[in-house]
């Protein structure tokens, strides 16, 4: 199927009842599908993204407690709000909520938007996420084409194009707009029927359960046989292996750790002093040696693996307690200190040793 034909044989029209009956039966209760406040839509959506449902939960509840309004999101300071977003990785995603944030509290005195361009305009904001908004929060008749929404119309339409092209994605954009409802109580729920379905029965990484899916009938890629050949994507490109060697030092009841540069990966963020390539426990006792640091004792060597979008870490750490003054960007940081900076997930690992010397839990 070309990608033109989906607005031409749209198969979306007749499932748009059987598929709001279905989701109103059948949804998950999740707290973001409970309001219809903007600002809790948005933030749910923005967690979600590149994040599982479960993961999300806990954070979702723990950032609007610290955060209630977009006017504390707005004023909230920003070691406080990476330290919520710890372990939920993409922290650029928290720093344009903030910016997005500031920009509907002076822009639109506190108020989001009821305009899909004016909140497609907001930082951080794509096309997705202005569309998910747009409808749920304010019954608009915006499309909101995610992964789950592009896999249910391939196979819904035996559609072989490419769902990583962006004329796939315009195509879908239009068919599912073609198809919106037309009462604004359904056009909230339409986007998110679409995006349960795809989560929930059209699955990905398997077999779908066409035996409970209300567009069973209607669906050519099981009529075909070719669901679970569907969606096509073209392979991503390799990711870049990056060695490096990350040093646990203790000293003192205290570790260390430096913040990373203010742009680039996990920029801002805490990490432990880490320096590229593999090095032998030799090496890595000169290093510190070069920064000011001795050798007490070894205590223990792990390796850890962290995956990026485009690059993973391939990293061998040491746990050594030392003596000496050490680098001046180096911070001595005990448990309390510990408790308000934000260090990525990708140094799980490595947190976790640290808190097993403490004798303690996070």
């Amino acid at each position: 199927m070309k990608h033109e034909e989906l607005t031409t044989e749209n198969r979306l029209a007749p499932l748009r009842r059987p598929l709001l009956d279905w989701f109103r039966s059948n949804a998950r209760d999740l707290p973001w599908r409970r309001t219809r406040d903007p600002y809790r839509i948005w933030v749910s959506e923005i967690m979600l993204q590149q994040t599982r449902v479960a993961a999300v939960l806990g954070y979702y509840a723990r950032f609007l407690e610290a955060f209630p309004t977009v006017e504390a999101l707005a004023g909230a300071p920003e070691e406080r709000l990476m330290k919520l977003w710890e372990g939920l990785g993409y922290y650029s995603r928290a720093r344009n909520l903030q910016k997005a944030a500031a920009a509907v509290c002076e822009q639109y005195g506190g108020q989001f938007p009821a305009d899909y361009d004016a909140l497609l305009a907001l930082p951080g904001i794509g096309e997705y996420t202005a569309g998910a908004i747009a409808s749920a929060a304010f019954g608009l008749p915006a499309p909101a084409v995610d992964g789950n929404v592009l896999r249910v119309l391939a196979r819904l339409h035996d559609d072989r194009s490419d769902i990583a092209d962006p004329k796939t994605r315009q195509a879908a954009r239009a068919a599912v707009a073609s198809a919106m409802p037309e009462s604004e109580a359904d056009r909230r729920i339409f986007n998110q029927a679409l995006m349960e379905l795809g989560a929930t029965v059209c699955v990905p990484n398997g077999p779908p359960r066409c035996e409970v899916c209300p567009a069973a009938e209607l669906c050519l890629g099981r009529l075909r046989g070719t669901a679970e050949a569907l969606p096509v994507k073209a392979p991503k490109k390799a990711r870049q292996a990056e060695e490096m060697t990350v040093l646990v030092v203790l000293r003192e009841g205290q570790a260390a750790l430096r913040r990373r540069p203010g742009t680039g990966l996990l920029a801002g963020l805490w990490e432990f002093p880490n320096l590229p390539g593999t090095l032998t426990e030799q090496e890595a006792a000169s290093a510190l040696a070069d920064r000011g640091l001795t050798v007490k004792a070894w205590k223990k060597k792990l390796t850890a693996k962290h995956i990026f979008t485009h690059r993973e870490w391939h990293m061998t750490g040491y746990v050594a307690e030392v003596s000496g003054a050490g680098p001046e960007d180096w911070q001595w940081t005990g448990p309390r200190e510990w408790a308000d900076r934000a260090v990525p997930s990708a140094f799980a690992r490595y947190s976790e040793a640290v808190w097993e010397e403490w004798g303690a839990a996070p």
